[in-house]
């Protein structure tokens, strides 16, 4: 029977690279906000766009060109699966649903999943992928 990894919680430095007034550190995100950054980073990161791993990353950007319909929602849904699973260990995904939003012109997409290593409730991020150049 495998071990599953425990952790007293997960850092991860912003991307905004701001100062903390107080200590004159890095600001850092912590356990639930530092996961959904990460994923949201995943998400939104070109593959080849990171020199030194251009695996990284999704074609989530490239599949917003295609039509606005079920087929496209159902094709990001597994680019949106298959890249968290593979860039992500520290979460164990629940559901990804991703639905045309056909009036506003963009997808509107759900993840929910949960955060593998420490006790936390599970997880959901929301966000709109509209196509822009």
């Amino acid at each position: 029977m495998p071990l599953e990894r425990v952790s007293q919680g997960f850092k991860d430095i912003s991307a905004t690279f701001k100062v903390n007034p107080l200590n004159r550190d890095i600001i850092t995100l912590n356990n639930e906000t530092a996961i959904a950054r990460s994923i949201r980073n995943i998400i939104f990161t070109s593959p080849e766009e990171r020199p030194f791993n251009p695996a990284f990353g999704s074609r989530v950007s490239k599949l917003l060109f295609d039509n606005m319909d079920f087929i496209t929602a159902s094709v990001l849904r597994d680019e949106i699966t298959n890249s968290i699973e593979n860039f992500e260990p520290r979460v164990k995904l629940k559901e990804v649903r991703v639905l045309p939003n056909l009036e506003q012109n963009e997808f509107n997409v759900t993840i929910d999943y949960i955060i593998v290593g420490i006790d936390a409730l599970p997880q959901q991020l929301s966000f709109a992928l509209q196509p822009t150049r």
